[in-house]
């Protein structure tokens, strides 16, 4: 183990409770650090999940800007700037939604005028119904960095903290692919599927 905790330590102390998982948010967060690159999330399904599960990791404070929980539709517009027009044709429920958040979070997490470096966004029906007909499990995440913004569509199997739980993880998995790190910090287990990508090409340029 990275950080040294036993497992009764970590009970309550973040997200994900499994050993390679921690591990995967501890090398995220220090490749973060190493680099002097700040981060920013952006939570609708997830609800304040992923950026509690960065700030686990002791040293945090160096690079996680915050974070905006935007649940309520309209937030997304008032707060992170997604498109009126797009929320209200196409729903909270979509890959350009999840690149205009991970953009918008960004640039809402600057200090003294400057941007954080990544930003990450999570949107997604958690179920246990369908909403704006998207199944439950459907999740994109996206992700903005270094001038260029995609999202990753996910389906996820489970009840409704398992989609959320499983969302954190992947979106940790999603920050350590864009940093490059060895795929085996980054390696996707069964319980995630990756049933389509969106290119960066598809969200435009940041």
């Amino acid at each position: 183990m990275i950080d040294g905790s036993t497992n009764e330590d970590r009970v309550n102390d973040g997200v994900l409770n499994d050993d390679r998982d921690r591990d995967t948010t501890a090398r995220v967060v220090m490749e973060l650090i190493e680099r002097e690159l700040t981060i920013a999330c952006a939570e609708s399904l997830t609800g304040g999940l992923l950026v509690a599960e960065l700030i686990r990791v002791p040293g945090a404070s160096a690079v996680v800007r915050g974070g905006v929980v935007a649940y309520d539709t309209q937030l997304k517009h008032s707060l992170l700037h997604v498109d009126a027009k797009l929320l209200a044709d196409q729903g909270p429920v979509h890959p350009e939604v999840a690149c205009q958040m991970a953009v918008g979070v960004a640039r809402a997490a600057a200090v003294n005028g400057t941007n954080a470096d990544i930003g990450i966004a999570t949107t997604g029906v958690a179920g246990p119904d369908w909403q704006g007909g998207q199944r439950p499990g459907t999740v994109y995440i996206g992700l903005a960095f270094r001038g260029a913004v995609h999202a990753t569509r996910l389906a996820l199997p489970g009840d409704r903290p398992r989609v959320r739980v499983e969302t954190v993880r992947r979106a940790i998995r999603e920050i350590g692919i864009a940093l490059e790190l060895p795929p085996s910090s980054v390696q996707a287990d069964g319980s995630v599927r990756a049933d389509d990508s969106v290119q960066a090409d598809d969200c435009g340029n940041v």
